[in-house]
């Protein structure tokens, strides 16, 4: 389903697709590229919020913004929400930033490893690399054609490094960051660009100071991490 927001562009520049878009990072990246003159499609689950953020980013940046469902877990989906996203026009930018909230990630607590869930496990995967997979494999072929494009894959700290209690999060990440590499590397030399940009923190408010404890990957314990969203997004898009 799809909700379309605010006035047409005459920028010429093409689609900027933004997967897995929230109240932080995701909205501050769509916002962004509304703001450089993109027609933009932001997708998520939730269509009511995702349409309120849309209706917001067409109102600040004079731009116009579709506002499309997707559920990462689920390829028919992931299929269907880029249907809509292609009849747009040409996608120029896709950007990944879905990630699949666990309960070791949403706790802030590890998970023993026996106390996963096959079903929570699979889940992660999916929506870390499965859809990303899909998403890359719908904008491609538009690329090629048009012998440009970018596709941007969110990272965090667990791209680098396996942590005890979060074997959900890091595998997902972990095989993210291998896709990355091996599309930029094949794509390369028909002028597409590929980056996996690792967020090493939490972006939005301060956390508890216990965050660091379990979250041992981040490399600055007993404080609080914090990456204000537009700032992240400056420094590492544009």
């Amino acid at each position: 389903m799809m909700r379309n927001v605010g006035s047409s562009s005459s920028s010429g520049k093409g689609i900027a697709a933004v997967v897995g878009v929230g109240p932080k990072l995701g909205r501050s990246i769509a916002r962004k590229f509304a703001h450089e003159g993109y027609t933009v499609a932001i997708l998520a689950r939730d269509l009511g919020r995702l349409s309120r953020v849309a209706e917001e980013i067409a109102r600040e940046e004079k731009a116009q913004v579709f506002a499309i469902r997707i559920d990462c877990a689920d390829p028919r989906s992931v299929r269907e929400a880029f249907e809509g996203v292609l009849s747009l026009g040409f996608v120029e930018v896709l950007v990944y930033n879905a990630y699949h909230s666990s309960s070791s990630y949403a706790s802030h607590h590890p998970t023993s490893f026996t106390h996963i869930p096959f079903q929570s496990f699979q889940t992660s995967i999916s929506v870390s690399v499965f859809a990303a997979f899909l998403c890359a494999q719908q904008v491609i072929p538009g690329m090629m054609e048009k012998g440009k494009g970018t596709i941007f894959f969110t990272g965090c700290s667990a791209s680098l490094n396996g942590v005890a209690g979060f074997s959900e999060l890091c595998c997902g990440k972990f095989a993210l960051r291998a896709l990355s590499q091996c599309l930029a590397k094949e794509y390369q030399a028909f002028g597409i660009h590929v980056a996996h940009v690792i967020i090493d923190g939490v972006v939005g408010p301060p956390r508890y100071t216990q965050l660091c404890d379990h979250f041992p990957f981040f490399l600055v314990k007993k404080k609080n991490i914090e990456l204000e969203p537009q700032i992240s997004v400056r420094k590492r898009l544009f």
